[in-house]
């Protein structure tokens, strides 16, 4: 089998190693480099547990050969914060949007792509972004809920914080219009 010589950046990390024409760059980060936060489900590109970053759009890193990563800047859900946790693993954390655990380096790196692209979803549009990350322990509910949390904080932090009367546009909402985040009719999702 022939090798080949690469390099990447990973979470800010220059590495190199020598890697076989076919290995996968979710074994490579993991089993040559060391990284954990890529898991290994399916190896299909089918469950998403391995989604990281590359060059700043998202992919199912069971399906991209680490040679074709080569040179490229690589992040893991680890890489997302510095130092401590970022917006949205702590939405993650806050809204238990995790069970096991396993999923979630993938959900947190689509949420991320989801949220540089769009950063105020509807949850039918963050529905749609996470359909190629399975959760076997969830219902998705508290996913949602999270990427729904990261996105307003994200959007606070950048200084688009909703006006006082609750509406992201700033209209006047009925108490008995439904609550886009909830489906609950509004007043009751304010208590």
């Amino acid at each position: 089998m022939s090798t080949h010589d690469i390099s990447l950046t990973v979470n800010g990390t220059e590495e190199a190693l020598t890697v076989e024409s076919r290995t996968l760059l979710v074994h490579a980060l993991r089993d040559d480099l060391g990284y954990t936060a890529p898991n290994v489900g399916c190896e299909s590109g089918k469950c998403g547990a391995c989604t990281v970053e590359v060059d700043g759009d998202t992919v199912k890193s069971c399906t991209v050969l680490a040679v074709q990563a080569d040179g490229s800047d690589v992040t893991t859900a680890a890489g997302l914060a510095d130092d401590g946790l970022d917006p949205v693993q702590e939405a993650f954390h806050d809204e238990h949007g995790l069970q096991c655990g396993y999923c979630t380096p993938g959900m947190l790196a689509t949420t991320h792509q989801l949220l540089a692209e769009n950063p105020d979803p509807s949850r039918t549009e963050i529905r749609k972004a996470l359909k190629g990350n399975v959760c076997r322990c969830t219902g998705y509910g508290n996913i949602v809920d999270a990427v729904e949390t990261a996105a307003e904080r994200l959007r606070d932090a950048d200084g688009e914080a909703e006006p006082a009367d609750g509406t992201a546009d700033g209209s006047t909402a009925s108490d008995d219009e439904p609550d886009e985040r909830t489906d609950r009719p509004r007043a009751e999702a304010e208590d």
